[in-house]
């Protein structure tokens, strides 16, 4: 496919998105089962075209003064640095298949419209009503902070020290298409590969024999400095009490070297599937996978350590899933508080006088961060919290991420991450 039937699938693939309130992945995978002659290529740009609208549909449609999708996909292109007016009437050319061209009063819009004048909400790039929980967690800073989510995420790579190291990965790693694979700040088992530019395609690294023989995970760097804070060590009794696919589950393992006990647990019994092949590839000897949440009796008050990665809202990963963003609701996110209330209440019971509890969201709004964790240790006087600048400190002396009253923030604009929330709690004894 040329460039002009690929920014008229992206307009396809939005107006679906809107109309029948898809997923952006169920729109794109609609669209390609409904156009089987396009290639791997020309979905995935198409796909890097949607997305890139999604991420700052308000931006966009504010500068255009017009929020349809035809005007939306032109914005995008034009707003990109790397590619811009001249790019696409260089690269437009003629195509039966191309949109109709943008109007001239679109084009005045965009020329004319300077984004520093927009309303706050509308240059952070989210719904008006979440503006208070970014206000809240990050005070004057919020508007920056959200518009971060905004910006194209890299790909992180965790390196298994179970089975090998980073110069081993990288190497492994190097012919990669289209794209290089480096080293990532902070940790020295985390490997990057850099944002998309332009209308570029990431590779799948998951197709890798590396990754084939489990010398490597996809993880965000964020979440790879979550479990690196939990500080477990080797030996000790561990339980992932949400552990999902276990991600997280697979970074502790390597940080026990295999030593010690983890205990996995999702009440949610599919979300458990993928983890006994992960554990498998991965080579983790370690860890037991509990399916029921009785089958955790015994181990009550005897772990050293329970990780807590509580059902969130996402916020902090709207980078990769950016049309969720558009589509939380205010009830999605009190269900979710209440999920986290109860997770907190269930798991610090498996916590050892002496312990630590360590909860963990991939979200930034207060209410689901440091508000919950205020309410926590106002109703458990016998848990205190852990001062997270002194737990970075002992990892690395790069950019600090970001202080609230309780716990740390990652997120694009502080640590070139994922937005997650940690906090460590201290059982005292």
């Amino acid at each position: 496919m040329r460039l002009g039937g690929r920014l008229q699938a992206a307009i396809e693939v939005l107006e679906d998105i809107e109309h029948q309130g898809r997923a952006a992945s169920d729109a794109l995978k609609n669209w390609g089962a409904a156009h089987r002659f396009a290639g791997a290529g020309d979905r995935a740009v198409i796909g890097n075209i949607v997305y890139d609208v999604l991420r700052r549909k308000s931006s966009l449609g504010w500068r255009m003064d017009a929020t349809d999708a035809h005007s939306l996909v032109f914005a995008s292109v034009l707003n990109d640095p790397d590619m811009g007016a001249e790019w696409l009437a260089e690269n437009l050319g003629f195509d039966k298949f191309a949109p109709a061209p943008l109007s001239d009063e679109r084009m005045q819009a965009w020329q004319s419209r300077n984004l520093a004048d927009a309303p706050e909400h509308i240059r952070a790039d989210i719904a008006e009503n979440w503006l208070p929980e970014f206000n809240t967690l990050f005070g004057e800073s919020w508007v920056e902070q959200a518009a971060a989510l905004s910006t194209r995420p890299p790909v992180d790579l965790r390196v298994n020290t179970l089975k090998t190291n980073r110069d081993k990965a990288l190497e492994a790693l190097e012919g990669l298409k289209n794209a290089a694979a480096s080293v990532a700040p902070y940790l020295d088992e985390a490997v990057r590969i850099p944002p998309l530019r332009a209308l570029g395609r990431h590779p799948n690294v998951q197709t890798e024999q590396a990754f084939l023989d489990g010398w490597y995970e996809v993880q965000d760097l964020g979440s790879q400095l979550a479990a690196k804070l939990t500080g477990v060590q080797p030996g000790q009794q561990v339980m992932d009490y949400c552990a999902g696919a276990g991600g997280k589950t697979l970074a502790l393992a390597a940080m026990m070297q295999n030593k010690g006990q983890i205990h996995a647990f999702d009440a949610e019994r599919a979300r458990l599937n993928p983890i006994h092949e992960r554990l498998q590839r991965a080579g983790v000897r370690n860890t037991q996978v509990h399916q029921r949440v009785e089958d955790l009796q015994p181990y009550i008050g005897l772990m050293d350590v329970v990780l807590t990665d509580a059902p969130c809202t996402g916020s902090g990963t709207w980078r990769r899933r950016p049309d969720a963003k558009w589509r939380l609701t205010e009830a999605q996110l009190e269900s979710r508080v209440a999920d986290q209330q109860e997770v907190l209440e269930a798991a610090k019971h498996y916590v050892k006088p002496g312990g630590r509890l360590v909860y963990v969201t991939c979200s930034l709004f207060a209410s689901e961060n440091n508000h919950q964790i205020a309410r926590f240790l106002q109703q458990n006087s016998n848990y205190s919290a852990v001062p997270m600048a002194e737990l970075w400190d002992g990892i690395t002396d790069q950019a600090q991420p970001y202080y609230p009253d309780y716990g740390a923030v990652f997120s694009p604009l502080s640590t070139d991450t994922d937005g997650f929330y940690i906090a460590v709690l201290q059982h005292q004894a």
